[in-house]
């Protein structure tokens, strides 16, 4: 397993205060090699992310995308790069998901070990909560927000979506954002969940809408937990809802996304591991010259953001509602009312 190269593949809009958080956290667990993919950049995000690549810790290419669907053909595009077809292994993933490995040295390669040395792994979400946090902190994320739902319940669903790790000579003929896809009838792989089973059929046969991301949930992060940290600060959310959303002063807003990853019934710190090794290894980059100043510079244009957003009626009202809102989604509310518990009571 020494000497693997692993490449990470990701697409970014104004992800700057998070980035070098993000590709530290990879460099630690065994990622050698990153491609970025960023499109209408106002934070600063595309300008690290060049001067990232003059220092040699990424490649940063412009989203080759011709409509909105950005991701899809970002990913076409990747794997004809060099650095995919190079790699041992690809990971593709967003800036929000931090893969919690929980065997060995808790690096891909002990993952990859652990799971018996598969053609593909796909691991499982658990979406961490808000957990009241209100105010944007320029500090670690996998250290603000510990706490999610059920591991093996996301609000009434048992099914989870996952994100996955390709070896190169699995019989990949597109990536998903979620999982590589391939005629099953053709070739039978070894494809494990985050716990070295074979995945179920279903899902590796892409079999309806419902199986083509997501199996169920129990018993699959034995090796390994992909924390997705969806929500961040209450701050963070409302910039994160103007990203690419011209037109928010017309739009009703929605609760429901964030509902459905805000609860927070579960604590589960087990990523601190990695506290110690992701600071210094984001010290380490924010050395690099050029780097502090344009993190800096991220921070500022994200708190200026929120400050421009909050002054608009819309924003404000999206603010309060987010604060009101219930920590359980539409359906868990509604599963809760048939049994006959109200919000706020415990089981």
């Amino acid at each position: 397993m020494a000497d693997l190269r692993i490449t990470a593949v990701t697409c970014v809009k104004n992800e700057g205060p998070f980035l070098l958080e993000w590709i530290a956290f990879h460099r630690i667990i065994g990622v050698t090699d990153f491609l970025f993919y960023s499109n209408d950049c106002t934070d600063a995000t595309d300008r690290m992310l060049d001067r990232l690549q003059e220092h040699g810790i990424v490649t940063h290419l412009p989203n080759p995308a011709t409509n909105r669907n950005y991701q899809m053909q970002a990913l076409k595009a990747a794997k004809q790069h060099k650095l995919v077809k190079q790699a041992d292994w690809v990971w593709i993933a967003d800036v929000d998901e931090f893969i919690n490995i929980h065997v060995g040295d808790h690096t891909i390669p002990a993952l990859i070990k652990a799971c018996g040395d598969p053609q593909a792994i796909s691991v499982t979400f658990q979406f961490m909560a808000n957990g009241g946090i209100e105010d944007f902190a320029d500090e670690p994320v996998i250290t603000q927000f510990l706490t999610s739902h059920n591991p093996d319940i996301w609000g009434a669903d048992t099914a989870i979506e996952v994100k996955s790790l390709v070896r190169r000579d699995f019989p990949t003929e597109y990536f998903g954002a979620h999982r590589p896809f391939h005629d099953d009838s053709k070739s039978k792989t070894k494809w494990t969940d985050g716990s070295g089973r074979q995945v179920p059929p279903p899902f590796r046969k892409a079999a309806g809408k419902r199986r083509i991301r997501a199996f169920p949930a129990r018993d699959a992060r034995h090796h390994a937990t992909l924390n997705h940290y969806a929500l961040r600060s209450l701050d963070s959310y409302l910039v994160k809802n103007d990203r690419g959303d011209v037109n928010r002063e017309h739009r009703a807003f929605d609760d429901s996304y964030w509902r459905e990853r805000n609860d927070a019934g579960h604590l589960d710190d087990s990523i601190l591991r990695y506290e110690k090794p992701l600071r210094a290894e984001m010290a380490r980059l924010m050395a690099l010259p050029g780097i502090a100043d344009l993190h800096a510079e991220a921070v500022a244009l994200h708190i200026a953001k929120r400050d421009a957003l909050l002054a608009q009626d819309s924003y404000r009202e999206m603010q309060a509602q987010l604060r009101a809102a219930s920590p359980y989604s539409a359906a868990e509310t509604a599963i809760r009312a048939e049994i006959g518990f109200e919000i706020g009571q415990v089981p």
